[in-house]
C-alpha cells in the first residue's frame, strides 16, 4: 500500500524505469510490439514476485535480468514454431490442423524443448533418435560412432533429466 505522495515500490519501479526498459528491448529485439509485450511481462513477473521491489539496489540490472530470460524465450518459441512449420511444409498431405491443436502442438513442443534443456548434446541427441526415431541402443550407438553402453548413459540421464524437470 503506497503512502500519499510516495508510490509504492513497484509502482515506482514501474515509474522509473518502464520507459527505459522498453527503449532498452526495443533495440534489442528490433520491434516495438515485442519490446511493449515484454515490458509488460517483465513487470508482471516483478508483481507475482514475492520480493520486495525496495531492496534492488541495481533496479535495471534486476529488470533486463528479466526482460533478457524473457526475450530468449520468445525466440526460442519462435524458433521452434518455424522448425514446426517447415517440417509441415516438407509433408505432401500434410493435414491443416485447426488453431487450438495446432496452438497445443505448439506448447508440447515447448515443452519437450524446455525438459531438454541443458543436456549435452549427444545425450541430448543419443534421447531424440530413440523416441522419434525409435532406433534401438545398438543403432543409435553406430549412428553416433559411440559404444552402446555409452548409449545406455546417455538415455538415463536423459530420463533422470526429464523426470527432474517435469
Amino acid at each position: 500500500m503506497s503512502q500519499i505522495g510516495s508510490p509504492a515500490p513497484i509502482e515506482g519501479l514501474y515509474i522509473q524505469h518502464q520507459s527505459w526498459l522498453r527503449d532498452w528491448l526495443r533495440r534489442k529485439t528490433g520491434c516495438p510490439f515485442d519490446a511493449a509485450d515484454l515490458t509488460h511481462d517483465t513487470y508482471l513477473k516483478v508483481l507475482v514476485r514475492e520480493d520486495d521491489a525496495r531492496q534492488y539496489r541495481e533496479p535495471r540490472a534486476y529488470l533486463t535480468t528479466i526482460a533478457h530470460g524473457l526475450m530468449v524465450n520468445l525466440f526460442r518459441r519462435r524458433d521452434i514454431e518455424r522448425a514446426y512449420l517447415d517440417s509441415l511444409a516438407l509433408v505432401e498431405d500434410a493435414v491443416a490442423l485447426p488453431p487450438e491443436r495446432r496452438a497445443m502442438a505448439l506448447e508440447a513442443l515447448v515443452e519437450i524443448d524446455r525438459l531438454l534443456d541443458g543436456l549435452p548434446p549427444k545425450v541430448r541427441k543419443a534421447f531424440l533418435l530413440a523416441q522419434l526415431e525409435g532406433l534401438r541402443h545398438g543403432e543409435i550407438a553406430e549412428r553416433m560412432q559411440v559404444s552402446v553402453s555409452s548409449v545406455r548413459q546417455y538415455l538415463a540421464r536423459a530420463m533422470q533429466h526429464c523426470l527432474a524437470g517435469w
